[in-house]
């Protein structure tokens, strides 16, 4: 049994996915059953994607509390600590109720399964699901870690699923092409569960409405069956119109940047109304705008003082859309990019886009085992400015030393690179 909290964080980091063989959901659900299967007591709305479902979840959260309704979230990676990835009205699961529940866990494993425990995310979402259930939240939002078919977080009936978009990431374990990462994906479409999409790709559309057909789930999908324009990115502000079928929302405002925000809250809006109209929330039209109005994600093109943006763009989609929103709100900046990844990633095509934009581009490391070398990242890219050190700290002081009012620093990568830059700047400005 753990007593503290940075003993269990220690040992459940160290919990690996591929160090045990058991079929996928199989202990999941034998676990849930000995816990008296809390996830079943939850009203939840569930997202994949590859991107976007952080941004998603928190504009629903958002809409949600200002509906007067108690939102539990689980969402990941964190940035700082663990207990970021369970929330309640955007409050942490405490240290001790992390523990009571961890070890409600490590006394089932040591029992019955001999002390041979699962993942990190499965043991986190066990502990989310006991979390969530006791304190009797009125909707969870619950995000997938990896795919969705074979996901820990797939043993739940949700009010109505989300898929918000795909690339090819994880190819590994979810397969090399569009159609088959959708077909991971649409692995949460439960029967006559509605579906909420905002996936491009025309092949990978083609599979998950084929799946949503054969389960008998609504499916809604943005640009088809709802839509946004009219786009406006102010300085502060961005500004949209939305429509489904006879719903019209006029000038909706958006605190965050960038036009794939925009589609992310489109995502959200049509879960909610789709939950209205099927009778299961009662929120008017004007919690949704003023939501939305306020809604911020660290990370997430978050903008700090001294022309800083950080932004978790952690595989080519994600650059895509970095670049897009540097370009609407800072058109005449010279971009100066740090940029760190994990090694699991396909890097060329994301330096590739930010070496097209990048006045000087930085390549840095952190300290993990699976971190990227700098010079290895370096190594990839053709920008004629390119420096790189293991030292991001020196790095970034050297270039805030020496930039003016014409540059955007943008630091950017793997989101736990994001969390290390956070907190490192948060104790300079202290």
């Amino acid at each position: 049994m753990f007593k503290s909290m940075k003993e269990c964080t220690d040992f459940i980091f160290t919990l690996k996915a591929v160090d045990h063989k058991r079929a996928p959901l199989v202990l999941m659900r034998e676990v849930l059953a000995l816990l008296d299967n809390p996830q079943d007591k939850l009203r939840a709305i569930h997202l994949a994607g590859s991107n976007g479902k952080g941004s998603t979840v928190n504009a629903l959260r958002e809409m949600l509390q200002h509906g007067g309704y108690k939102v539990g979230a689980f969402t990941s990676p964190h940035l700082e600590r663990v207990n970021e990835r369970m929330t309640i009205n955007g409050t942490q699961i405490s240290d001790a109720q992390f523990l009571y529940y961890m070890n409600k866990v490590v006394n089932i494993i040591e029992t019955h399964y001999e002390g041979e425990f699962p993942s990190f995310f499965e043991v986190v979402t066990l502990i989310m699901f006991q979390y969530l259930s006791d304190e009797e939240v009125d909707i969870a939002l619950i995000e997938t870690g990896l795919g969705g078919r074979l996901d820990a977080t797939n043993v739940i009936t949700p009010l109505i699923s989300i898929i918000t978009t795909i690339s090819l990431e994880h190819t590994a374990f979810l397969g090399n092409t569009f159609a088959k990462v959708a077909l991971e994906k649409a692995g949460i479409i439960k029967e006559g569960v509605p579906i909420v999409v905002g996936v491009k790709s025309e092949e990978a559309l083609t599979v998950i409405q084929k799946v949503a057909n054969e389960r008998h789930a609504p499916c809604f999908v943005l640009g088809q069956d709802f839509t946004v324009g009219n786009i406006v990115q102010g300085a502060n502000i961005q500004h949209f119109n939305y429509q489904k079928s006879n719903v019209e929302m006029v000038d909706v405002p958006l605190k965050m940047a960038g036009p794939h925000q925009i589609n992310n809250a489109s995502l959200a809006i049509t879960a909610v109304l789709t939950l209205r109209e099927n009778g299961a929330i009662d929120i008017p039209d004007e919690s949704i705008r003023q939501a939305l109005a306020n809604a911020q994600w660290a990370g997430r093109f978050e903008q700090l003082p001294r022309n800083i943006v950080l932004d978790g763009a952690h595989n080519s989609e994600g650059t895509a859309a970095l670049i897009q929103t540097l370009k609407t709100v800072y058109p005449h900046q010279n971009y100066r990019i740090i940029y760190a990844a994990l090694s699991d990633k396909d890097h060329a095509k994301s330096i590739a886009l930010m070496d097209s934009i990048a006045t000087s581009i930085s390549f840095t490391q952190i300290e993990l085992p699976n971190a990227m070398p700098a010079e290895k990242l370096a190594a990839l890219s053709t920008n004629t400015n390119k420096t790189y050190s293991t030292d991001w700290r020196e790095m970034l002081q050297a270039m805030l030393h020496q930039s003016n009012d014409e540059d955007i620093i943008v630091i950017t990568g793997s989101l736990y690179f994001i969390a290390e830059i956070r907190q490192w700047l948060q104790g300079e400005q202290r």
